[in-house]
């Protein structure tokens, strides 16, 4: 009998390829990785942000990181398709948990984010980082242009998040407003795609919204980013209600029209080589679930996430 299952307790080599286990029982850490809080050589940490309070419609997104965890021991017996390579195999990946939300004080949850993940950058590590609401990705932000400087932004949305506010709020659709006028990131090399929400004042950004992505080749969406962005260094994030409802169900604010997932799949993919320095799935709220399709879409999008970082590796 084979007493070494349940990875995320026994592994004992954090860069070992894909194995296979039970989809139905064990740990659900991140695609059965190990559950790491000490880093010494690790590559990248996938980090729950367990976090909704922003919200403005339908609440529920704290649940997201466990939901896509689960929804990931799907994923976790094969090699990533149709990746020609197992970024297990090229990447040491763990899975740190959940940074703590200090729930009774929600004005000091932004400077906690930061902070952890600022703390997972000192010990050498990349994050992969799952929401929780899609505010979570402004302290992220922060932390990383603490180490990177301005950042590109490639932001998968049915919503542009650039609303103005009075400077105070802590509110999932006004952070990148405060990102492009505090220097967080470049506006001039970030684009959004999938958009279908009015917004009259896009920043300096480039929208390529949900009408243009699904009537236009795959090709001719990757190769505006790809222009966008250049070399430099990029944060993607992805809300999974730019995908349609009809492919992600478990979201606070669905709209309709959005991309499917092997169209958003394929535009992920066409992004292998950039320089990726920070990602995360965000938005992805059970309750509103149906089958766990919306978690299932946000586990595969973040181990083609991973894909990203291991084709620079």
């Amino acid at each position: 009998m084979d007493h070494r299952k349940d990875y995320a307790f026994t592994a004992t080599d954090l860069k070992a390829e894909t194995h296979d286990e039970m989809f139905f029982s064990g740990a659900t850490s991140f695609c059965r990785r190990k559950y790491v809080r000490e880093l010494t050589g690790v590559d990248v940490a996938v980090v729950g942000v367990p976090f909704d309070t922003s919200v403005t419609n339908r609440p529920g997104s704290r649940f997201g990181p466990r939901a896509v965890r689960t929804a990931s021991t799907n994923l976790a017996w094969a090699r990533a398709w149709p990746s020609s390579f197992d970024p297990f195999q090229r990447l040491a990946v763990g899975d740190w948990g959940d940074i703590h939300i200090e729930h009774g004080h929600p004005e000091q949850t932004p400077a906690m984010i930061e902070a952890a993940i600022a703390h997972i950058h000192a010990q050498g590590a990349k994050t992969l980082l799952i929401g929780g609401d899609h505010f979570t990705t402004y302290p992220s932000l922060k932390a990383h242009v603490a180490k990177h400087g301005p950042l590109a932004l490639i932001q998968f949305d049915a919503h542009t998040d650039t609303w103005k506010d009075d400077g105070t709020r802590i509110d999932h659709g006004t952070m990148f407003y405060h990102a492009v006028e505090q220097g967080l990131i470049d506006p001039a090399k970030s684009i959004q795609v999938g958009i279908r929400t009015t917004n009259d004042d896009p920043m300096g950004i480039e929208v390529r919204d949900a009408i243009t992505v699904n009537d236009t080749p795959t090709a001719e969406t990757i190769a505006a980013i790809r222009a966008r962005v250049g070399d430099a260094p990029c944060y993607v994030t992805f809300d999974i209600d730019a995908l349609d409802p009809s492919c992600a169900p478990g979201t606070g604010t669905p709209v309709i029209g959005g991309l499917s997932t092997h169209k958003a799949m394929s535009i992920l993919r066409g992004l292998h080589g950039l320089n990726m320095v920070g990602c995360d799935v965000v938005e992805v709220s059970p309750a509103y679930d149906v089958g766990e399709i919306t978690a299932l879409a946000g586990a595969t999008i973040a181990l083609e996430m991973l894909c990203l970082y291991a084709s620079n590796a």
